[in-house]
C-alpha cells in the first residue's frame, strides 16, 4: 500500500498505555507497521487541550484539534474569543469535536446547543473546518449547522452512524462523512450502505480511539493502527482496493484542513 492511511480522528492522550509502559511510541510504531501514517488528536475538554497540542507538537504525523465535547459538564462556559485565541497555535487545524448528544445528556440541552453555536462562530473566525459530533440529535445538528453558516467552513461528521438522507445533507453543507469501526459491525446494515453510495472525495476514515475497536478487534481497546481494518471493510463493500481507499481518504484529509504543504 503505497499511499499511508491517516486516523482522522483519535484520542491519544486518553489511550491507556499500561501495556507498554507509558510510552506511546509503541502506539505509534504499530500505526506504522499498519500503513498509518498520520492521525489527528481530537481534544474532548479544555483541562487536556495542552496535552493534545503537546502531542502534535512533539511528533509531525500527529495534529491538532481545539473544543469542548456536547457532554462535557462545565461551571462556565469558554467564549468565542477564548477558543479563538487557543486555535490560533499553529498545530491546531480543526475546531471540535463539537455538536450535540441527546442520547447520555438529559433534561433542557440548550446549553449545549449554545456551545455547539459559539464553536461554529470560533471556527468561523479562525477559518478552521468543525469536527461534528452528533448523536439521537440528527435534525437539531443539521439545523444549527445550516443556521450558523458552517458551511463557510465545512468540516467532518465524524464517527457518524446515521442513513444516506443524513450523509447527502451534511454534504450538501460542505462535510465530509468519517468512518470509525462501527460500519464493521455485522448488524450496521444501514451504514454499511452508506459506505458503498458516498463518493469518495467526501470520505475519511477514523478511529475514535480509545473507544469503537472494528472487527477483528471489537470489545478491545483501539488505537490508530486499526484504522487499517476500517478502510479495508469499506474496500471490501465497495468491491474496491485498500489503495483506492487508502489513496481517497488521504488526500480529503489533507485538503480538508489545507495541509496540502504536508502531504505525503
Amino acid at each position: 500500500m503505497a499511499s499511508p492511511l491517516v486516523d482522522s480522528h483519535c484520542h491519544l492522550d486518553l489511550l491507556n498505555l499500561k501495556a507498554s509502559g507509558g510510552d506511546l511510541n509503541a502506539v505509534m510504531v504499530n500505526a506504522r507497521q499498519h500503513g498509518v501514517g498520520y492521525m489527528l488528536c481530537v481534544a474532548v475538554n479544555l483541562k487536556h487541550f495542552p496535552r493534545v497540542r503537546g502531542l502534535a507538537e512533539g511528533d509531525e504525523r500527529i495534529f491538532a484539534s481545539l473544543g469542548i465535547h456536547p457532554n462535557e459538564t462545565l461551571t462556565e462556559e469558554v467564549e468565542v474569543d477564548a477558543l479563538c485565541e487557543l486555535a490560533e497555535h499553529s498545530s491546531v487545524v480543526a475546531i471540535g469535536e463539537t455538536g450535540l448528544d441527546y442520547y447520555r445528556s438529559q433534561g433542557d440541552l440548550e446549553w449545549q446547543r449554545q456551545r455547539f453555536r459559539r464553536h461554529i462562530a470560533a471556527a468561523k473566525a479562525v477559518r478552521r473546518p468543525l469536527i461534528i459530533h452528533a448523536r439521537d440529535a440528527k435534525e437539531d445538528v443539521l439545523k444549527i449547522l445550516a443556521a450558523e453558516g458552517a458551511d463557510q467552513v465545512g468540516g467532518v461528521m465524524h464517527c457518524f452512524a446515521e442513513d444516506w438522507d443524513m450523509a447527502q445533507r451534511a454534504m450538501d453543507l460542505n462535510f465530509l462523512i468519517s468512518f470509525s469501526g462501527i460500519v464493521t459491525f455485522q448488524n450496521a446494515r444501514v451504514l454499511k450502505d452508506v459506505a458503498r453510495r458516498l463518493p469518495l472525495e467526501w470520505m475519511l476514515v477514523e478511529t475514535d480511539a480509545p473507544w469503537l475497536a472494528p472487527v477483528p478487534h471489537r470489545g478491545r481497546p483501539n488505537e490508530p493502527a486499526y484504522v487499517r481494518f476500517v478502510a479495508e471493510h469499506i474496500a471490501e463493500l465497495r468491491g474496491a482496493a485498500l489503495e483506492t481507499i487508502a489513496e481517497a481518504t488521504t488526500s480529503n484529509f489533507f485538503r480538508l484542513f489545507s495541509l496540502a504543504e504536508r502531504m505525503p
